[in-house]
């Protein structure tokens, strides 16, 4: 399966919504990656049910909803019937994991699992059976245009070979920092969706930005 382009709509222009909506409509991109912040879990506010259920007007592609809040379960079935295809929540942010994927599964959308830069693989083995995507924060979460993390590479490689061991299969999500120079890097480690903002949306063409990250080439990928 070809990897994914996930652009990420913190980096967007707010003032032109409807016109970052057609580009990504007409572009390449697989994904829209919108990132809900409570200023709780993250030191910063961002937008809400409103705001997905705005472009969920606008598109049929996938709206991947990355909830950065405290307590996610308060909000699962809100997000979904805002039109959330995906939602993440983060390991960090709840003490009731399981029942979460569970409540995401039970509204109809698929469920990831996300983890801050500093929080193991092993914090969430025993949940891997049961999400469809992991999402792996490559920059401290909060605000768009961090640096990339570039240990972020043997993450995912460590986590690529707990999931081929256990035979599983869900997606790889890098989040943070994602371009073209390291894209390839990425894929070969074992990720399979990136979410590019800054890189994107900051680019003198964001569609032909977005063709070069799904053309890079990365053989004998298995996803």
């Amino acid at each position: 399966m070809s990897h994914l382009i996930a652009p990420s709509l913190l980096a967007a222009d707010f003032t032109q919504l409807k016109h970052e909506a057609d580009m990504l409509n007409q572009s390449e991109a697989d994904w829209y990656h919108l990132d809900v912040m409570d200023g709780m879990f993250v030191p910063n506010i961002s937008f809400g049910q409103m705001f997905i259920k705005f472009f969920r007007s606008l598109t049929d592609k996938t709206l991947d909803v990355h909830l950065m809040i405290e307590k996610p379960e308060r909000y699962i079935s809100s997000f979904r019937d805002a039109g959330a295809d995906m939602i993440s929540f983060h390991i960090e942010a709840t003490n009731h994991a399981h029942r979460v994927i569970q409540s995401i599964h039970n509204s109809g959308a698929k469920a990831g699992i996300a983890l801050n830069p500093q929080t193991p693989i092993a914090a969430i083995k025993h949940l891997l059976e049961d999400v469809d995507m992991i999402v792996l924060m490559s920059v401290n979460p909060g605000f768009g245009g961090q640096k990339f993390i570039y240990e972020t590479i043997l993450k995912i490689q460590e986590l690529k070979e707990v999931l081929t061991a256990r035979n599983l299969n869900p997606h790889i999500e890098i989040d943070g920092g994602v371009g073209l120079q390291n894209a390839e890097a990425l894929l070969k480690a074992g990720a399979n969706v990136l979410v590019a903002g800054s890189a994107v949306f900051k680019s003198q063409d964001p569609v032909s930005t977005i063709a070069q990250l799904k053309r890079v080439g990365v053989k004998n990928l298995h996803f």
